[in-house]
């Protein structure tokens, strides 16, 4: 099958043909119709986290059951699916804690169903695979939705609108009534917003530095937007809120210098929830005392704490109902042969997420 590979961290994919072996037991073969692009997937390709090369990264995705190994049960050839990062054993302490999305029972990605034309090692990126025709992965990746949703939309709730939607609803636990900053309004940002309006919250403040992302803000459920290359935007936000600050800040972006600022905008007893991701080694640094003395959370929050056969049917009968955007999440669409310019659009900051559309 063709799969866009990474043979250097930093360099463009290339599109070639590599072997896809069939679904052992417990695994499910999905032939991908659409699959996002996530910052996830770029700081892969980039090096950020490290892993073994080759590899084919994709995780977003959605597309049909076309294989089913020993042992898989609920699932059927024909199926509309999701395919997602999210494998879970079902039997360590954080699954049986009802935490899958963090399980602790480790995957060996260089050993996975993926080979060079070769034989040779390609590593099975995001335990997903999915920037190819088809993927095979654990059937605990796999959940079930109606055929009648647009797959570019639908692959969106693998990741990206899991991410924001469940960092609002599952990690913060955001309370109506509640005031909540949300930092950065990409494509995880516009979703924590989502999130955040669907838990009742009073006021949701987002913060970008772009106005236009702002301006989209409004669209997906924002009350009010605040320019982040504005003077200490945290005095805007406490100005908002009657000089308390917010309940709840949502960092949805991957940059330091936002982790170090966003304690500021938290009023007494407020929850910081750690969203984007960093590349590894960067630090930021606070001071204890002030967390101690205004009783304030730091929360990490990866995936959003979801619970795939318990939150997708949520998210999908919201959408259902026009109370949760996907297809205007959708920027622009490619073919897999243009997934370099995909990324590129990607990386610099003009998506909300750019679709690769398989045939």
């Amino acid at each position: 099958m063709k799969a866009a590979v990474c043979h250097a961290f930093g360099e463009p994919l290339k599109i070639e043909e590599v072997n896809l072996r069939p679904p052992l037991k417990g695994e499910v073969e999905v032939k991908i119709a659409a699959c996002a692009i996530c910052h996830s997937d770029i700081l892969f390709a980039e090096g950020a986290w490290g892993g073994t090369l080759p590899a084919v990264y994709g995780h977003e995705a959605a597309g049909t059951v076309v294989a089913i190994g020993e042992g898989v049960t609920g699932l059927e050839i024909g199926d509309t699916v999701l395919a997602t990062l999210l494998r879970s054993c079902g039997h360590c302490a954080t699954c049986g804690g009802g935490h899958p999305a963090i399980c602790e029972t480790k995957y060996d990605r260089a050993h996975g169903p993926l080979t060079t034309l070769d034989g040779g090692v390609l590593e099975h990126g995001l335990d997903t695979g999915a920037f190819a025709e088809r993927c095979v992965v654990d059937q605990s990746q796999v959940v079930k939705i109606p055929n009648d949703i647009p797959m570019e939309s639908a692959c969106l709730l693998s990741c990206g609108v899991i991410t924001g939607v469940g960092a609002a609803t599952n990690t913060a636990q955001i309370r109506p009534g509640a005031n909540v900053v949300v930092i950065g309004a990409g494509g995880v940002g516009l979703n924590a917003i989502q999130g955040a309006a669907i838990c009742g919250a009073a006021k949701i403040i987002a913060v970008d530095l772009s106005q236009e992302k702002l301006d989209t803000a409004m669209e997906f459920g924002a009350t009010h937007g605040i320019l982040a290359s504005s003077d200490k935007p945290y005095r805007a936000v406490k100005a908002l809120t009657g000089g308390r600050g917010a309940d709840y800040v949502l960092v949805t972006v991957g940059a330091v210098q936002v982790y170090q600022s966003a304690m500021r905008y938290l009023c007494a007893g407020g929850t910081m929830v750690m969203v984007g991701m960093p590349a590894s080694g960067a630090t930021v640094s606070y001071e204890p005392v002030n967390v101690a003395a205004l009783a304030q959370t730091m929360k990490g929050s990866f995936m959003g704490d979801t619970v795939l056969a318990r939150d997708i049917p949520y998210l999908v009968e919201l959408y259902k109902q026009g109370r949760l955007k996907l297809d205007e999440l959708v920027t622009r669409r490619y073919p897999l042969e243009q997934i370099n310019e995909a990324i590129a659009d990607t990386a610099a900051g003009n998506a909300r997420r750019n679709v690769i559309i398989f045939d």
